[in-house]
C-alpha cells in the first residue's frame, strides 16, 4: 500500500477576501518601485508591513530597515526612506526634512483617513478617544498626529469604565483600523452608554479589509477542527483573525508564518481546516500551507468567499512612470 492510498481525507475551507488589503500591496510596490527608480539601498523606517517574509524578501532586494531615521548614514542622505503602512507621528516628516531626508509616505489611505477623522474632533474642540492597542506602531501614529493630551487610548470596555476624562460632554472616538470588529462594538457601546453626547468618527474607522476578513473567517469557522491564520506574530489582525475563529466555533485556532512552523503531531487528525490570511500575509505562503497539507492528507479546497475586494491604491506620484511588472511582485504573489 502506498502513502497516496493512506492519506486521509481532509476538507481545506480557504476563506476569501484573504492577505494582501490594497493598503499593503500599495506599501510593498512602493520600496519596490522605489529600489527600481533609486536603486539600492532604499531605506524603510520600521517593518513596512508586519510580515518577516516580506521584510526579508525587500532586504534581498536592497532594502534596509531601520526603526529610526538618524541610523541613514550621512552618504545615503540622497537614497529615498519609506514610511510604514502603519503610519508614523507627525515628529517624523518633520525630521526627516531638518535632516534633508527624501522620505516616501507609505501610510495606508485609511490610515491616513484616521489621523485626518481624530485631527477635525480636535480641530473642534472634542478631546479625542482613541480604540486601539497600547504600542501598535499604528495606534504611535495615529496619536502622534494630534498635540499632548489631546488623546486619550482605550482598549478594553474596562478601560472605558475607569476613564474620567475633563469634560464627558466634549468627547469623540476614532479606532484603530484593524480592531476586531466584535469587541470594538462593544467598547463603543459602553462609551455611548457613559458619555452619550460622544461624537463618532465622519465615517467607520475599522477598515474595510479588516472587516471583510473577520466576516470570511467567522462564516467559514463553525464545524472546522483546524483554522490556521498565515500571518505575524506582531500582525493586529492576524492575531484577531485568530480569535474570530475560535468564537465562531472552530475546534482549535493557530497563528503561523509558514509551513515549516507546523507541528504535525499538534495537528493530529483533522477532516476539516480553516484556512486564511493576514492583510500583510503573501498568498505564496498560503500557496505552501496548503501544500503541505496536500503531500500529508487526500485534501479537498473549497472556496469559502464572502465579499469581492477591488479596492486600488495609487502608489507616490515620484513613482507613477515606474512600470511595475507582474515579475517584480511575483516573490509574494506567486
Amino acid at each position: 500500500m502506498n502513502m497516496q492510498e493512506i492519506r486521509p481525507p481532509l476538507t481545506i475551507r480557504l476563506c476569501g477576501p484573504r492577505g494582501f488589503c490594497a493598503g499593503v500591496d500599495r506599501a510593498i510596490q512602493i520600496v519596490v518601485l522605489a529600489l527600481k527608480a533609486y536603486g539600492a539601498p532604499v531605506y524603510v523606517r520600521h517593518e513596512i508591513v508586519h510580515n518577516r517574509y516580506v521584510v526579508e524578501g525587500l532586504e534581498a532586494k536592497g532594502a534596509i530597515f531601520v526603526e529610526e531615521l538618524n541610523e541613514i548614514p550621512e552618504e545615503h542622505r540622497r537614497q529615498p526612506v519609506v514610511f510604514s503602512a502603519h503610519g508614523v507621528p507627525k515628529s517624523v516628516p518633520e525630521d526627516a526634512q531638518s535632516r534633508n531626508l527624501f522620505y516616501l509616505d507609505a501610510t495606508c489611505p485609511l490610515v491616513s483617513k484616521v489621523h485626518k477623522q481624530a485631527m477635525r474632533h480636535q480641530r473642534l474642540g472634542r478631546h479625542v478617544i482613541l480604540i486601539g492597542h497600547a504600542g501598535h506602531p499604528e495606534v504611535i501614529g495615529t496619536m502622534g498626529q494630534l498635540p499632548e493630551g489631546t488623546v486619550s487610548l482605550i482598549e478594553t470596555v474596562e478601560d472605558v469604565d475607569a476613564y474620567e476624562p475633563a469634560d464627558p460632554d466634549n468627547l469623540g472616538y476614532v479606532t484603530q483600523t484593524t480592531l476586531s470588529v466584535d469587541d470594538t462594538a462593544g467598547v463603543i457601546a459602553r462609551l455611548q452608554e457613559r458619555f452619550p453626547n460622544l461624537t463618532a468618527p465622519a465615517a467607520d474607522s475599522i477598515c474595510y479589509a479588516t472587516t471583510n476578513r473577520q466576516e470570511a473567517v467567522k462564516q467559514a469557522a463553525p464545524g472546522c477542527d483546524l483554522f490556521i491564520v498565515v500571518g505575524a506574530p506582531n500582525s493586529s489582525n492576524s492575531k484577531r483573525l485568530v480569535e474570530v475563529a475560535l468564537r465562531a466555533g472552530a475546534t482549535r485556532s493557530l497563528l503561523v508564518q509558514r509551513a515549516a512552523e507546523i507541528d504535525w503531531d499538534q495537528v493530529g487528525k483533522i477532516r476539516t481546516l480553516g484556512i486564511s490570511a493576514g492583510a500583510s500575509a503573501p498568498e505564496v505562503i498560503v500557496d505552501e500551507i496548503i501544500e503541505a497539507f496536500r503531500a500529508r492528507f487526500d485534501a479537498t479546497v473549497e472556496l469559502a468567499i464572502t465579499a469581492e475586494e477591488n479596492e486600488h491604491f495609487l502608489v507616490n506620484r515620484e513613482l507613477r512612470s515606474i512600470e511595475l511588472t507582474r515579475e517584480d511582485m511575483a516573490w509574494v504573489n506567486g
